[in-house]
């Protein structure tokens, strides 16, 4: 593993292809090593511990090393999943993928370099990447070393998956046309815990959990793990009529944000909360949800068969508003844009939607078509024959 580092040559056009695997067939000598890459945020992160549970599951004695680095939230939740986490400097994204790569900056050599060094003592038989910084350094660094696995989880790919893909043995993506040429669709891998939720089953206890009332129709409110004001003023104006008209709403407003609502009495209660750690009873008490539309956010949505109404984050490149299309299309959600989201709009088209049980059962069966539960075990079934070739 101690080679040179790429050459100007390496990032050219005939040079960007895989390279052949130099380790062998190390398998029958011992059991699979796998390296995720997926640090950064929650999105690049929970997929890349989805795959590992689902690799140890059809390979118990499979090592599963993660990468990230030391400014990510993979320091918190990769080891709470009980996986080794290895630090590596981070990797500064440039704009374009060929004249800032060629030059290779003193920095990005070190993150290389450092990868390398974890990929060696790993022993690892092939990286997985779901994109960010850190993946960056670990295609790089595996290239013409260790093979690689590229998954994209976002409609619009990014560039650390771009420059992956085309270094790759396998090129997997949550949705078609997603920027990455010869990608497989094969789903977002999620948690065990959501792709085996069966709602009807848990809605008395998640109801009780929450303290929300067992009958009457729940909208879950959620903005992702920081919130969203938009979402937070929207609900939060709207709260009494949402009493009167006898709907309930679980609202996950976010650590640093305060929601402030007067319920009225006798109706069911507006339970607010800086942060949701169980999402799988999240899901079970409510009817419908109005949320961020991330990848993950849709994936999870989708799988457990829950109607939306999705409202993008409105900055990026759109990329939310396109995670949401498949699901709007198929007529499992709705969309509406950040700015239009305000208290009237929630009393006009939220709180009819939440009161007709025969629309939400209409929009769960077309959410659920559009859903992926078998994504994990998909990608650890190749990801594991990659390593094994």
């Amino acid at each position: 593993m101690s080679g040179q580092q790429p050459g100007p040559g390496s990032f050219g056009a005939a040079g960007f292809g895989p390279a052949p695997h130099p380790m062998g067939n190390t398998m029958a000598r011992r059991p699979p090593s796998v390296v995720v890459a997926g640090g950064g945020t929650a999105g690049h992160i929970e997929p890349a511990m989805a795959l590992a549970d689902a690799v140890r599951r059809i390979r118990p004695d499979a090592r599963v090393v993660a990468l990230g680095t030391e400014r990510g939230l993979e320091t918190e939740i990769v080891p709470a999943r009980g996986y080794p986490l290895e630090l590596v400097p981070p990797v500064p994204m440039p704009r374009k993928a060929s004249a800032e790569l060629l030059r290779m900056p003193s920095k990005v050599r070190e993150s290389v370099r450092r990868t390398r060094e974890v990929l060696e003592r790993a022993q690892a038989d092939v990286v997985v990447g779901f994109g960010g910084y850190v993946s960056l350094s670990a295609y790089l660094a595996a290239r013409g070393r260790v093979p690689i696995v590229v998954h994209e989880a976002n409609a619009s790919a990014g560039l650390a998956n771009k420059v992956g893909a085309r270094l790759a043995e396998r090129v997997l993506s949550a949705v078609p046309d997603s920027g990455l040429s010869g990608a497989q669709a094969i789903g977002i891998p999620l948690r065990e815990s959501i792709t085996s939720l069966d709602r009807a089953a848990l809605r008395v206890r998640a109801r009780a959990h929450f303290g929300l009332h067992p009958q009457a129709p729940a909208i879950l409110v959620f903005g992702g793990s920081q919130g969203a004001q938009t979402l937070n003023t929207a609900f939060s104006g709207a709260a009494q009529a949402l009493g009167r008209a006898g709907i309930g709403v679980l609202h996950a407003h976010g650590p640093k944000n305060t929601v402030a609502v007067q319920e009225v009495p006798g109706a069911p209660r507006y339970v607010a909360v800086p942060y949701l750690e169980r999402m799988d009873l999240a899901y079970a008490a409510a009817d419908l949800v109005v949320c961020r539309s991330g990848a993950m956010t849709v994936a999870e949505v989708s799988a457990v068969g829950l109607p939306a109404v999705f409202v993008p984050l409105p900055h990026g490149n759109g990329e939310q508003a396109l995670n949401a299309q498949p699901v709007v299309t198929a007529g499992g959600a709705r969309l509406v844009p950040d700015a239009e989201l305000t208290p009237q709009r929630v009393v006009d088209e939220v709180l009819p939607l939440a009161r007709d049980p025969h629309r939400l059962w209409e929009m769960s069966r077309a959410t659920l078509g559009t859903g992926h539960r078998e994504a994990d075990r998909v990608l650890a079934q190749i990801a594991l024959e990659v390593a094994a070739q």
